[in-house]
């Protein structure tokens, strides 16, 4: 797809390459000529298109031929007609003399003045004999500055090449005479449609990190050499996402030759209103007021000469269209910096004071620090960090703190930035601010903002949680004080940034400051911190009741805290994931998608699973690491409830050891559960049990998070089916007393389906009955399931009616989450009730064919243990791409990991 030296990848362009094809084999089944003439703006791709009819016609057995037009060699005479046929006369001895002389001639080889139809008919000699041999490919490219004498050749071959094996391909761009005398009707190449566009950014560049990805697909407009050469320009740190891009994306001298070669010849009034046309151009730039207020009266006359130059146009509501967004980057990229200070001084002045637009305007015509303008670029960045942008929030602060006039003022704003660039998504920017600032003084007055931070930095990128109890108790203690400065509701946000450090890592420290504080903050706060340590009675319809109550400027500061504390109690039915889309960047829609995922897991909407991986890649681009390796355990759920001990394996070993370092018991008690419950499947009943006691002993809950309170179920169905049914009564005993049921209707399923196990045999279809009447116990699927799984296996053993009922229902639902270690358990007990059941295709290796070619390739490579980059670069692909192709591969084979390919592909 794309050669070492990052050229232009051939994607999409399906039209001009079946043109191509057949031309190609015009000549070579019906000995008959053709001419596919491409036309395009500069960059789109119609070398690329002509390199690829240069490969097929090769493989077909073509001679090619080739010349490409430059712009030095315009006045030169039969430049081009050189470079095609140089080889074609050195060979032939098809040319009579005075074709010879004349060709000769016109190559520079001997002196004379041939005319153009001597040199044509001897050209068309040389074409028939090598015609004779094999068919012919004369490329000729960027026919518009090839030379005239030339062209005129060209365009005489093209007329009388109908009778030979002869395909002639050329390329110009629109607007060009040299091949207006040929016949054929041009192809016109557009740019690439987006999906298109994407797709070849991301094999150029697969590392690229999403805001740089979008930037760039905005920039180049689906331009391909646009598309290849943008990226490089840009720093190392920018193209990772740790830190944030220009204002203005740098060209490359690829580009700045392609789109500033017209810019060169303006007249200086052209040019300053195409500079004002660039500056104020984009979603900010109102409809052309800036235009009226600044027009004299010659102003139609210069607008009259730039529409006839075709670099921009005037549309109906008086804005400045340029032809192309990489000609306003060229604008503005040639002008110097005092034009663009006066520029953006002059759009300053045209917009009312309280424009936002004005600020930016003004903070980019200043040279020197101005005190005034950074106050007022501050605020400006606060008021848009608390609607929700963060990101571009604080670009403004960072304007504000290089404007600020003592280092004192730059530090409070840079740490402002900090804040808002890890809100906003740019966390590694977020972290080389932090750096800065600890390397420099920073003023006590914002000492918590600064923890805050730190913490947040560590916390998210770093994957640390230290910072957390050393710094946000004293962060804490100075912002509830008697008039301490909040900083926009701070309290409620480091509040739970020490609730999460709290609950990863079991910190005492951490949880003492919590409830030391616990009346200083916000209600959805103070029941977070009953959500994860007693969630008492009721806790679910609390959880209802405070959200239902929040306004609209309320959510977006809550969104956090309610989300951490549904996924506390297992409470999917609130759907707060949904209300709060769309809430600030990505540290909310982070949050958002692993409510989703933990939904997706509860509620049975396994096809999903593969959604956590794909969150976790985009967590990993944006440096939120802790994201990425929580979207990865959430993924090991979906595996482990399957039986997949390979999968599970192969997660485990991946997020395990950053886990153990970061001393994050969350994480590590929830891959001992999850091995625990893959064991449970594949029947290791002691083994299961041992796994689930590390957590929760028999007849013990213990203090922390209520998930624990959920292993009451497992802990049950082990303990029967190793003989310990005192064990299993006992803890089914303490969940009761410790009000288990109240949390919320998970928990009481869950409590209600243990003690269905373990009851008497005289009180166990009473008991059974009753965890079905649960209600909601229908939305518990894979839960549900397991339970009816042990009610028919328990009817059947007693020989009672309902067995096969119960059986069949846990069995559909087991083949459907593609749970087949759990749907063979089904289909044992059915074939011992007299039941004939279609085996688990789990065993069995399914049928390939499924697969589209490359889907096979991808995983049978795959399947030999390479890495999505390794395969990527086997198959010239990105690595994302290989990613998303493997995404389709698992369902369609009926697997969950990489690990189970080799198995599914029946090449283990």
């Amino acid at each position: 797809m794309v050669d070492g030296g990052l050229n232009p990848a051939l994607v999409g362009r399906q039209r001009e390459t079946e043109l191509l094809t057949a031309a190609l084999v015009q000549a070579v089944d019906g000995a008959s000529g053709s001419t596919v003439l491409l036309r395009g703006e500069a960059g789109v791709g119609k070398s690329t298109l002509l390199a690829w009819a240069e490969r097929a016609a090769r493989e077909r057995g073509f001679t090619v031929l080739r010349a490409v037009g430059t712009e030095a060699e315009t006045d030169l005479a039969f430049g081009a007609l050189h470079q095609a046929f140089w080889l074609l006369l050195q060979r032939s001895g098809a040319l009579s003399a005075h074709q010879q002389d004349a060709l000769e001639s016109a190559l520079g080889v001997r002196s004379g003045t041939p005319s153009g139809f001597a040199v044509g008919a001897a050209v068309l000699a040389l074409l028939e004999e090598a015609a004779r041999t094999a068919p012919v490919l004369l490329l000729l490219d960027d026919l518009h500055w090839i030379d005239s004498s030339s062209a005129t050749v060209f365009a005489f071959l093209h007329r009388r090449c109908a009778e030979l094996p002869v395909v002639i391909a050329g390329a110009t761009r629109p607007g060009r005479p040299a091949a207006q005398a040929w016949s054929a009707e041009a192809v016109d190449v557009a740019a690439l449609p987006r999906t298109d566009a994407a797709l070849l950014l991301g094999t150029c560049y697969p590392e690229l990190a999403a805001p740089a990805r979008d930037r760039v697909l905005a920039e180049a407009a689906g331009n391909p050499l646009a598309l290849v050469e943008l990226p490089r320009q840009l720093a190392a740190a920018q193209q990772r996402g740790a830190a944030p891009l220009p204002e203005r994306l740098p060209l490359g001298r690829k580009l700045e030759r392609m789109f500033t070669e017209r810019l060169g010849t303006v007249a200086p009034e052209v040019g300053r209103l195409l500079l004002l046309g660039a500056l104020a151009t984009g979603p900010d730039s109102g409809s052309g007021a800036w235009l009226r207020a600044l027009a004299d009266e010659n102003a139609r006359g210069i607008l009259e000469r730039i529409e006839a130059d075709g670099l921009a146009r005037i549309d109906a509501s008086g804005q400045l269209l340029f032809r192309h967004p990489l000609v306003r980057t060229a604008v503005v990229s040639s002008a110097t910096d005092t034009a663009r200070r006066e520029a953006h001084r002059a759009l300053s002045e045209t917009l009312a004071p309280d424009d936002p637009r004005r600020l930016v305007h003004e903070a980019s015509a200043a040279l020197l620090p101005d005190e005034d303008l950074a106050y007022r670029l501050q605020e400006a960045g606060r008021d848009l960090a608390r609607r929700g942008g963060d990101a571009e929030g604080a670009l403004l602060l960072e304007r504000a703190a290089v404007l600020s006039s003592s280092s004192c003022e730059r530090a409070r704003r840079l740490t402002w930035a900090a804040v808002m660039s890890a809100r906003g998504g740019q966390l590694r920017h977020a972290a080389a601010l932090v750096g800065e600032l600890k390397a420099s003084t920073v003023p006590k007055d914002v000492a918590p903002l600064f923890a805050y931070a730190v913490v947040y930095v560590d916390q998210s990128h770093h994957v640390e949680f230290e910072s957390s109890s050393d710094l946000l108790p004293a962060a804490l203690d100075a912002l509830t004080a008697p008039g301490a400065d909040d900083f926009g509701g701070l309290v409620d946000q480091a509040y739970f940034k020490l609730l999460l450090a709290a609950t990863y890592t079991d910190d005492p420290w951490a949880w003492r400051a919590l409830e030391r504080h616990r009346e200083h903050v916000s209600e959805a706060g103070r029941l977070c911190l009953r959500a994860w340590t007693d969630p008492g009675t009721d806790a679910a319809a609390a959880l209802r009741a405070v959200a239902e109550d929040l306004t609209e400027e309320q959510e977006a500061g809550a969104a956090w805290l309610l989300l951490w504390t549904a996924s506390a109690l297992d409470c999917p039915e609130l759907d707060l994931w949904q209300r709060f889309t769309g809430l600030h960047g990505y540290a909310t829609q982070g949050s958002v998608a692993k409510a989703k995922s933990h939904q997706d897991f509860l509620l049975g909407h396994w096809d999903q699973a593969a959604r956590c991986l794909r969150e976790a890649e985009i967590a990993d681009d944006l440096g939120y690491r802790t994201n990425a390796l929580i979207f990865r355990q959430y993924y090991a759920h979906f595996l482990a409830g399957r039986g997949d001990e390979a999968g599970l394996w192969e997660v485990e070993q991946a997020i395990r050891p950053t886990a153990t370092r970061a001393r994050m018991r969350f994480v590590l008690d929830r891959l001992t559960h999850l091995r625990g419950l893959v064991a449970l499947a594949h029947g290791r009943y002691e083994e299961a049990y041992a796994l689930f006691c590390e957590i929760a002993p028999p007849g013990r809950l213990p203090s922390g998070p209520p998930w624990h309170h959920t292993l009451v179920f497992d802990l049950a169905t082990v303990a029967v089916y190793t003989g310990r049914r005192e064990e299993a009564r006992a803890h089914v005993a303490a969940g009761r007393a410790a009000g288990s049921a109240e949390i919320s209707g998970r928990h009481a399923f869950l409590l209600a389906a243990a003690t269905a196990l373990a009851a008497e045999d005289d009180e166990a279809e009473a008991a059974y009955r009753a965890a079905y009447a649960v209600p909601g116990a229908g939305q518990w699927v894979f839960d549900l399931a397991r339970l009816r799984l042990a009610h028919g296996s328990w009817l059947r053993r007693r020989h009672r009616p309902g067995a096969r009922e119960s059986l069949r229902a846990a069995h559909h639902v087991f083949r459907r989450l593609q749970a087949d270690p759990w749907a063979q358990r089904c289909e044992e007990e059915l074939r011992a009730a007299g039941d004939q059941v279609a085996p688990s295709p789990g065993g069995a290796a399914p049928d390939a064919a499924a697969l589209t070619g490359q889907e096979l390739r991808i995983a049978r490579l795959a399947a030999t243990g390479l890495s999505n980059k390794e395969i990527g670069q086997r198959l010239q692909l990105s690595p994302r791409t290989v990613g998303a192709h493997l995404y389709k591969v698992f369902p369609k084979l009926g697997i969950t990991s990489r690990a189970a390919l080799a198995r599914a592909l029946g090449t283990d």
